[in-house]
């Protein structure tokens, strides 16, 4: 059954604005977690804080269920999900207490017969750029390694990030991180950006950046070409500068390949509520976003 929010939800969080702010981010989850609550945001089992690295930020969760335990037992292998948080480079994590964030990725991959992966990764201005693509091709490697383990395709993954983990994911599909991207099967983009300007970089951008160079750092020139297939998402409610980012990938992209990238658009929603979406109103982004797991890992 597809999952659907209210109207009236759907219209206080339009109204909630564009501009990222806490009182946003609080209002949000707060209007979502009642019907996160109906409908379960959780796997029936959850192996947490796995290390993938050296760092205490090094950590993973793995949301699995009976079934597919059942299906590992006769050899079965299940498609990968790899889910990378947002928090501005500065911020976040997987696993937020009180909230659904973001182990509700974690139990839609499992509702769609996946294997969901939440990680974490260093944090600015402690660690700067590239670190938040190689923590994910660290990663990434690690689910190759593991992921069997918990019955886990290692040749069929799929990786997405939100907001700076969108960024996070770019880079490392881009190769800004090193590793590989073997068995990587594609990458979904959620409201990030892919063009960093050399002027007018904000605080946060500033602090994971600093003053590296437009041409080194931004990933568009990359995604043109990139080797996986890609899916991008933007809010309706989104800040203008990620309509912009979007804008300029669609420009560019048609330039070189004389085609429109695949774009969800979310309609109805802001930057929080776009990912805080999936699992309560599929069409949203749920959605399509599953539909475009299953096709690139199409055994």
């Amino acid at each position: 059954m597809t999952q659907q929010l209210p109207p009236d939800v759907i219209a206080q969080l339009t109204g909630l604005g564009r501009e990222i702010t806490p009182d946003l981010v609080q209002t949000t989850w707060a209007l979502l977690t009642p019907f996160h609550d109906k409908v379960g945001y959780t796997a029936p089992k959850i192996d947490r804080d796995l290390s993938y690295g050296d760092h205490p930020r090094h950590r993973l969760d793995v949301h699995t269920a009976e079934e597919q335990a059942a299906g590992q037992a006769v050899g079965q292998r299940f498609p990968v999900f790899l889910f990378v948080h947002g928090g501005g480079f500065v911020g976040g994590d997987k696993k937020q207490p009180g909230s659904p964030a973001y182990d509700h990725i974690g139990a839609w991959a499992v509702r769609n017969g996946w294997i969901g992966v939440t990680m974490t990764y260093r944090l600015a201005p402690d660690h700067t750029w590239p670190a938040g693509a190689q923590d994910v091709a660290a990663a990434v490697d690690w689910v190759r390694q593991h992921i069997a383990d918990f019955g886990g395709d290692p040749a069929r993954i799929v990786v997405a990030g939100h907001s700076a983990g969108c960024v996070h994911v770019a880079s490392y599909v881009t190769g800004q991180g090193g590793g590989s991207l073997e068995g990587v099967r594609g990458a979904g983009l959620l409201s990030g950006f892919y063009h960093v300007p050399d002027e007018g970089r904000g605080e946060l951008e500033r602090a994971y950046y600093g003053d590296a160079p437009s041409e080194a750092i931004s990933t568009l020139p990359g995604l043109l070409h990139a080797p996986i297939p890609l899916v991008f998402a933007v809010a309706e409610r989104d800040p203008e500068f990620s309509h912009y980012q979007v804008a300029r990938l669609t420009r560019e992209w048609f330039a070189s390949k004389q085609s429109v990238p695949q774009v969800i658009w979310s309609e109805g929603h802001n930057h929080v509520s776009q990912i805080g979406s999936i699992g309560v109103d599929d069409l949203a982004l749920g959605a399509q976003l599953a539909r475009f797991v299953e096709r690139v890992t199409e055994a």
